[in-house]
């Protein structure tokens, strides 16, 4: 389920949204001539057999093609994306659930300065994502996204997000900053590289573990 925070992501490399919303129109006339068709056949048989049956004009609105493409369409944004056969071909993995984090915090020798642990929720259907870390001391929001495929990689998400500090955090200031996320094939794994930039010049890595 989506909310007003969740935001599209872009699929490099996959299939151009523009060109699944044609062919879902194309879908939807032909399904919707079909139903037409058979609810017309319906009633000139019951007229031949005695019985007067009217259609009214919304059981025919209903079979029109706007709306046979508003089914098709919430079908394949909350549902049908995530079965693997055409996940494979829109080239769109299903990464949503709930991922445990550890994270470290680097200086600019590469030493750990903090060690750090989150949640990680990641909101997704088939054209909005949100992804949301919570630790013990704030919690940040993704506001863009994008992903790519890596045929000996795997997939990788690269987000910008916002951090903001719980109450009672004086040391922490609201911030930004990016972060690039690789998968392991399985999508059960993943390793991640963090930037914050102004109001906290941080960086650091982490690694996620989804929950079954």
């Amino acid at each position: 389920m989506t909310s007003t925070n969740d935001h599209e992501y872009a699929v490099l490399g996959g299939i151009n949204r523009a060109s699944i919303g044609r062919y879902l129109a194309i879908l939807s006339s032909s399904i919707s001539a079909g139903l037409v068709f058979v609810l017309l056949q319906a009633q000139n048989f019951a007229s031949s057999m005695g019985l007067h049956v009217n259609l009214p004009p919304i059981v025919l609105s209903l079979a029109g093609a706007g709306a046979v493409y508003t089914l098709l369409f919430w079908v394949l944004n909350n549902h049908a994306w995530k079965w693997r056969p055409l996940s494979l071909m829109l080239k769109v993995p299903n990464l949503a659930g709930t991922w445990d984090c550890k994270g470290e915090s680097l200086d600019r020798d590469g030493k750990v300065v903090y060690a750090w642990t989150a949640e990680v929720a990641i909101v997704q259907c088939w054209d909005r994502l949100r992804v949301r870390l919570k630790t013990s001391q704030s919690g940040s929001n993704s506001m863009a996204a994008a992903l790519t495929h890596d045929n000996v990689d795997g997939w990788l998400l690269l987000y910008q997000y916002r951090n903001d500090p719980k109450i009672g955090e004086p040391e922490l200031r609201s911030h930004v900053g990016t972060c690039s996320v690789t998968f392991s094939k399985d999508l059960a794994y993943a390793s991640a590289e963090y930037f914050n930039g102004v109001g906290r010049a941080t960086f650091g890595k982490m690694t996620w573990t989804r929950r079954k």
